[in-house]
């Protein structure tokens, strides 16, 4: 059984630095790639980045958000700088194996529950 649990969200300020966390649990996390999603009310979810041997984020992020892992941990991290309003939304972590990179929804075999961030 393949479980994953975001952590770090909340209401924050608009330029706050918060950093959101997903543990796996049932695998390991270095064997997939591990991508980080949001979904604003009335959008489509978005991939905003994911990482395995590589990194990426997405143009929307840029220079803002940073994705890190720790193997030993099974954990995978979102570091997130300068918070704006437009980035509130809930906040999904995912695995997938095969490619990386900003791989669409469909790709990924396992989602956490979410974790939702709030900026004023």
């Amino acid at each position: 059984h393949v479980q994953l649990v975001e952590s770090g969200g909340g209401s924050v300020q608009a330029g706050g630095s918060p950093r959101l966390s997903c543990a796996a649990s049932g695998y390991t996390l270095s064997s997939y790639c591990m991508g980080w999603f949001r979904q604003a009310p009335g959008k489509e979810r978005e991939a905003v980045a994911s990482i395995h041997l590589n990194s990426y984020v997405s143009d929307s992020v840029m220079l803002r958000f940073t994705v890190s892992r720790d193997n030993t941990k099974n954990k995978v991290y979102l570091q997130m700088i300068n918070l704006r309003p437009e980035d509130t939304a809930m906040y999904y972590c995912a695995a997938k194996r095969g490619p990386c990179g900003l791989r669409p929804v469909y790709e990924y075999n396992y989602w956490g529950q979410g974790t939702q961030v709030t900026v004023s």
